[in-house]
C-alpha cells in the first residue's frame, strides 16, 4: 500500500483533489480498483493535513452476481458508511434496448444515480477509481474512434450538481493494483457485466500490451504526452 499511497498523494496534491472539510463519496463497485482506492483514502485520511470525511456509494445494476453483503463487509471493516442504490440498468441496456455497444448508455445511467446519491448525502466530491491504464486506454479510444486528442481529467467540476469528480489513482498502474490485491490476499467481487473482456476498451488494453514488447517506454511516453499537451492535465 505504501507505493500506491505515494502515487495517490502525488495525484491528490498536484491536482488539488482534496481540500479541508471535503465530504467525499467513494464509488465502490467491489472490483480491485475501487477497493484499493477506498482503502488508500481511508489510510490517507489518518495523516493527511487537510481533514476530510468519507462515505462509500454503490450502484446495484441488477446482475445476478452483484453481492451487496460483500460491499457492506468491506465498509464495516474500514468503518465507512455505505449507501447502495438499486438500478434497472441491466433491464434497460440489455433486455429492453438490447444494445450492441452498451458501455456508454450504462455509464450515463450510473452517472446520474451516483450524482443523485452524492447530492442526497451532502458530498461535494465524488472519487472514481480510474487508474493510469484507464487514462491511456481512454486516450487511444478517443483518438482512434472519434478523432479527438482527449482523455478524462484528473478533476472535473460539474456545474449542475456543484460536485467535483476526483480520480486519485491516475498515477497508479493496473499492474501495481493487481500486485497489491494479490500480495495482501484482498478479496474482490467477480466481474458482473457480460461485456467485461469483450469491449473496445479491452482492445486498447491489448494494443498497449503488444506495443510495449517493441517499445518498452510507450506507456510513459503516452502519459507524458497527455500531461504536457492536454490543457486540463497541465499542472
Amino acid at each position: 500500500m505504501q507505493k500506491i499511497l505515494s502515487h495517490m498523494r502525488k495525484a491528490i496534491e498536484e491536482y488539488h483533489m482534496i481540500e479541508e472539510g471535503d465530504k467525499i463519496a467513494v464509488c465502490l463497485s467491489g472490483g480491485k480498483d475501487s477497493i484499493t482506492m477506498l482503502q488508500g483514502l481511508k489510510t490517507l485520511q489518518r495523516f493527511y493535513p487537510k481533514p476530510f470525511s468519507l462515505i462509500a456509494i454503490s450502484i446495484d445494476p441488477g446482475f445476478e452476481f452483484f453481492h451487496t453483503e460483500f460491499l457492506q463487509k468491506i465498509c464495516n471493516h474500514l468503518s465507512i458508511p455505505l449507501f447502495i442504490e438499486k438500478s434497472n440498468a441491466k433491464e434497460i441496456v440489455f433486455d429492453i434496448r438490447k444494445e450492441k455497444n452498451p458501455c456508454s448508455l450504462c455509464a450515463n445511467l450510473r452517472r446520474g444515480i451516483i450524482n443523485s446519491l452524492a447530492i442526497r448525502e451532502k458530498c461535494n466530491k465524488i472519487a472514481l477509481g480510474h487508474n493510469q491504464d484507464d487514462v491511456l486506454e481512454t486516450f487511444l479510444l478517443n483518438l482512434f474512434y472519434t478523432g479527438n486528442i482527449h482523455t478524462f481529467s484528473p478533476t472535473s467540476y460539474m456545474d449542475r450538481s456543484k460536485i467535483t469528480l476526483i480520480r486519485p489513482l491516475i498515477y497508479t498502474s493496473e499492474k501495481e493494483i493487481r500486485k497489491f490485491i494479490r500480495k495482501n490476499k484482498v478479496e474482490v467481487m467477480p466481474k458482473v457485466c457480460p461485456m467485461d473482456g469483450t469491449s473496445k476498451r479491452e482492445d486498447m488494453k491489448q494494443l498497449i500490451f503488444t506495443l510495449t514488447k517493441d517499445i518498452p517506454m510507450i506507456r510513459a511516453n503516452l502519459f507524458g504526452a497527455i500531461q504536457r499537451n492536454l490543457t486540463d492535465w497541465k499542472i
